[in-house]
């Protein structure tokens, strides 16, 4: 590894080991940037190489162009601080790639058919409905069966991140109100300061989940079309999202 390097390590998604990819950046000098969450949020910040890997293994990512080293660190320091994590659009693959490309995109999301493109969010789906109409239906089902996948996954960790916003909210309700109690309505102000910004993050992952979910909606149709293509093996099941 090398200064400059875009690094991931594979970290493990509800107690399964290697269920996703976590990007950073390689400082060069033990530190790595990446989307941390050491906090209540993710946020853009320098750790050690040790807190990034967490005891497993660090890869290196290849990419045939990029910017050289100094460029890279610039454009990720130039993003500490940053707390806006988003799964489909702004998480640590993103990040990372920006940095070294100057590409805003995860592999791993494109790779599973889910990857959020800046017009149309689920721009696969379209990908998917021509598939089944046109492509070869075993490659399809084989496609279909990895965004299934990863929108369970993408699933999970919306609604993770939904818990975590709405118990946000009501902490800094009851901050603000306790410190009514006691006469100081500056505390109560910077608390629902900090309690707007939490429904805002709240409501942007409401709308994800809202997208999600037109998004199973046509895996599930397209299920039902593919299944009329091609002869399924018995081991699979067709994904119930009820």
């Amino acid at each position: 590894m090398a200064r400059g390097d875009q690094i991931y390590v594979m970290r493990p998604l509800m107690n399964i080991e290697g269920g996703y990819e976590h990007h950073g950046i390689d400082c060069g000098d033990g530190t790595v940037i990446h989307y941390y969450k050491g906090g209540q949020v993710a946020t853009v910040a320098r750790t050690s190489l040790e807190t990034f890997a967490r005891g497993n293994p660090v890869y290196i990512k290849s990419q045939p162009v990029s910017y050289v080293p100094d460029v890279v660190i610039e454009r990720a320091e130039s993003r500490l601080g940053e707390q806006q994590y988003e799964l489909l659009t702004n998480n640590c693959e993103h990040f990372a790639s920006w940095c070294k490309t100057g590409r805003n995109e995860s592999r791993q999301l494109i790779d599973y058919g889910i990857g959020l493109g800046t017009i149309d969010p689920f721009s696969s789906r379209r990908m998917l409905e021509t598939a089944v109409q046109d492509g070869d239906p075993v490659r399809t089902m084989e496609l279909f069966a990895k965004a299934v996948q990863n929108a369970a996954v993408a699933r999970e960790q919306l609604l993770a991140q939904s818990t975590e916003a709405q118990k946000e909210m009501d902490t800094w309700q009851r901050v603000a109100q306790a410190a009514l109690n006691r006469g100081r309505e500056d505390l109560a102000r910077a608390a629902l300061e900090r309690k707007v910004k939490a429904k805002r993050q709240w409501t942007q992952i409401a709308e994800q989940m809202q997208q999600l979910n037109q998004m199973q909606e046509t895996l599930m149709r397209n299920s039902q079309r593919l299944q009329q293509r091609v002869t399924v093996d018995p081991v699979y099941v067709a994904p119930n999202f009820s």
